[in-house]
């Protein structure tokens, strides 16, 4: 990450919200990493932080005004605007993202974005019912389509008490989304890898399925971790309620198999991880119509035909199987006895194990307790959130790469 920031110009947008806190730890960090910050306060935003400790932090005078005299002798929206290599807005509430979908420039803020020519990356924050309102859904995608990177919401504590998705995502995920856009000599770099997330799908009739707990966020943050370390990274999501990852080419699917065929038309690649909750079996027949109760109390038969192994399947590659491929285990009994039967059976080169009982809440929570098992042995790993989990993952995964080249020589 160090290498993909340093010396960049990042133009920080602070929106008006309780989170924009985390926007001085952001500024700290970047600065430790060679940036250079300049940031654009909203009146909003400065309700919540000083502009003194916006500039004492990022060592840069804060701009809050579009009418600034001094600034607008150069067209200083302008300028903030373009001398940049990457625009951040954090957070970015539900009204600033809404004027930013409908083209609003009635502030300094709105009319540097509109004014930009670099890639813009918003961290949203607000209330769960604000992000999951039908507006902020259509105003989120209309920035989706205009080309806007997304990091988070999480899924965590609120403001008001509250716990639900709106949450911003934390300082060191905003700088890993920055380093995922910028680029960068990462130890990753030129490798293609190949990340499999979420549940998957399987029709019963036209309004069931079968399904799974998993919340696809162990897997996205997997992704991107690694695209932080600069590896150009395919991301197959089952149906999550999570944003893509930024800088991160991510295709949406649904069920097994059409999560293998996508997975398949991606290789060759140097590394898969299989961390998707794929669904053991679907219905061997999907009914065309709603199925009905059969009599009084009486329910249709339901034959099931099981899915492909994706990790066996591409493990199975002569030509293209990938260099590395990396399992997930989820179990919730004899952990390591089953990772390591998994490992034998599946012939991948590590599985990540971790126990997803429900008293655990490993699926749909913040944080993971794995194991890594592979022919050298078990490493167990400490209680750590998915994010620090998913870094961890990724630095190994370069370790990896770094070995083999190094033993190459």
């Amino acid at each position: 990450m160090s290498e993909s920031l340093r010396d960049k110009r990042v133009l920080l947008i602070v929106g008006g919200g309780i989170a924009a806190y985390k926007c001085l730890e952001a500024i700290r960090r970047l600065k430790e990493l060679g940036a250079r910050v300049r940031v654009i306060a909203t009146k909003a935003g400065l309700e919540f932080v000083t502009p003194l400790s916006l500039a004492a932090l990022s060592g840069e005078k804060v701009h809050t005004d579009l009418f600034d005299l001094t600034d607008e002798v150069e067209i200083g929206h302008i300028r903030l605007a373009r001398d940049t290599d990457l625009v951040v807005v954090a957070p970015a509430t539900a009204n600033l993202m809404a004027r930013m979908a409908n083209g609003i420039a009635d502030d300094l803020a709105t009319t540097a974005l509109i004014a930009t020519d670099k890639p813009v990356l918003i961290a949203p924050a607000m209330n769960t019912r604000m992000w999951e309102h039908a507006a902020t859904r259509r105003n989120l995608a209309t920035l989706k389509a205009d080309g806007v990177h997304i990091v988070g919401p999480n899924d965590g504590p609120l403001a008001e008490g509250e716990s639900g998705m709106g949450r911003m995502a934390e300082p060191e995920e905003i700088l890993a989304a920055m380093a995922a856009l910028l680029g960068g000599a990462g130890p990753l770099r030129g490798r293609k890898v190949l990340v499999t997330s979420g549940p998957t799908f399987e029709a019963i009739d036209p309004v069931r399925y079968l399904a799974n707990r998993s919340s696809g966020k162990q897997g996205h943050a997997v992704a991107a971790a690694l695209a932080a370390l600069g590896a150009d990274i395919v991301l197959v999501s089952g149906p999550v309620s999570l944003a893509d990852p930024a800088g991160v080419k991510t295709i949406h699917v649904e069920s097994a198999r059409e999560m293998l065929s996508t997975c398949e038309a991606e290789l060759p690649v140097d590394a898969a991880v299989c961390a998707a909750a794929v669904s053991d079996w679907r219905a061997a027949k999907t009914a065309k119509q709603k199925l009905k109760k059969v009599g009084k109390g009486g329910a249709p038969a339901l034959s099931l035909a099981e899915n492909p192994d994706i990790l066996a399947t591409l493990a199975r590659h002569k030509k293209s199987r990938p260099r590395l491929l990396i399992g997930f285990a989820a179990e919730t009994e004899k952990l390591i006895e089953n990772a390591r039967a998994k490992l034998k059976q599946k012939r991948c080169d590590w599985v990540v194990a971790n126990d997803v009982s429900p008293s655990g809440g490993v699926m749909g929570g913040d944080r993971n307790r794995v194991h890594l098992v592979s022919t050298a042995g078990v490493e167990d790993w400490p209680l750590l959130s998915k994010e620090e989990v998913a870094d961890r993952l990724a630095r190994r995964i370069a370790d990896h790469f770094a070995a083999k080249r190094k033993a190459a020589e």
